[in-house]
C-alpha cells in the first residue's frame, strides 16, 4: 500500500460512517492533483438492463460517484451534486456521469431506475451501475483508490450499512483518473458552501480541459 493511498484512505474516506473531507484550498484546475490511475476493466449492469464496460466509456470524459439508494447519510447530497453538474455541463456532449452502487444486493435495476428518475438523470448521460458487490468494491479500492466497507454488528441501522468515499472522480477519454473532488460541502466548516462551489468550478474546468 503506497503512501499516497494511505493519505487518500485517511483524508478522502467520507460518507456513511467516515469523516467528511476538509475543504481544498486549490484555486485552479491546474493546481489540483492529477492521479493518473488507470481504471481497470469492468463489466456491470446499467439500470436499463444493458451491460456497460470500461471500454464503452472510452472516448468520453466521465465523472464517477459512489452511493447506495437506501443511504440515510450523505449519499443524497452527493447525488444532488451530480444532478447539479449534469445541468451545468449540459452543453458538453462528451461528458457522462457514472454512479456505482456500493450495495448492489439491494440496489437492483428497478430500485436504481426509481432513484435515477427521481433525480432527473438523463439515461444517455448519467449511468447507474450495479453488479457483484465484491467486484464493485474491488474496483473502487484498486482503480479509484477510494475505500468502501460493509458495516457489521447489531448496532448497524438501516441506511447506514456501508462506509464509503463521497469523492467525485474525473476520468479521461482513455480511462485514466485525472482528478478527485469533494462530492458535498463540509458541514463542519462555517461558510463551506463557497469552498464547495469553488471545488465544483475546478472540477468543471478539469472536465472541459480534458474535452479539448
Amino acid at each position: 500500500m503506497t503512501r499516497l493511498f494511505l493519505l487518500l484512505a485517511i483524508g478522502c474516506l467520507t460518507g456513511c460512517g467516515f469523516a467528511r473531507p476538509s475543504a481544498v484550498s486549490h484555486k485552479t484546475a491546474q493546481a489540483d492533483p492529477d492521479p493518473g490511475w488507470q481504471v481497470e476493466p469492468f463489466a456491470l449492469t446499467e439500470r436499463s438492463g444493458r451491460t456497460v464496460t470500461d471500454k464503452d466509456l472510452r472516448g468520453t470524459v466521465w465523472v464517477a460517484s459512489f452511493i447506495f439508494t437506501r443511504c440515510t447519510g450523505p449519499c443524497p447530497s452527493v447525488s444532488s451534486t451530480v444532478t447539479r453538474l449534469q445541468k451545468e455541463l449540459t452543453g458538453e456532449p462528451g461528458v457522462k456521469f457514472v454512479t456505482f452502487t456500493v450495495d448492489p444486493t439491494r440496489d437492483d435495476l428497478a430500485t436504481l431506475k426509481e432513484y435515477a428518475t427521481a433525480r432527473g438523470a438523463d439515461p444517455e448521460k448519467w449511468l447507474f451501475l450495479t453488479g457483484d458487490e465484491t467486484a464493485i468494491h474491488k474496483l473502487m479500492k484498486e482503480s479509484f483508490k477510494q475505500a468502501v466497507g460493509r458495516k457489521d454488528g447489531p448496532d448497524v441501522k438501516p441506511g447506514d450499512e456501508f462506509a464509503h468515499s463521497t469523492r467525485l472522480m474525473v476520468v479521461d477519454r482513455t480511462g485514466v483518473v485525472r482528478g478527485l473532488y469533494a462530492g458535498m460541502p463540509d458541514e463542519r466548516i462555517p461558510d463551506s458552501q463557497a469552498d464547495f462551489d469553488n471545488n465544483l468550478a475546478r472540477l468543471k474546468a478539469r472536465v472541459k480541459d480534458l474535452l479539448k
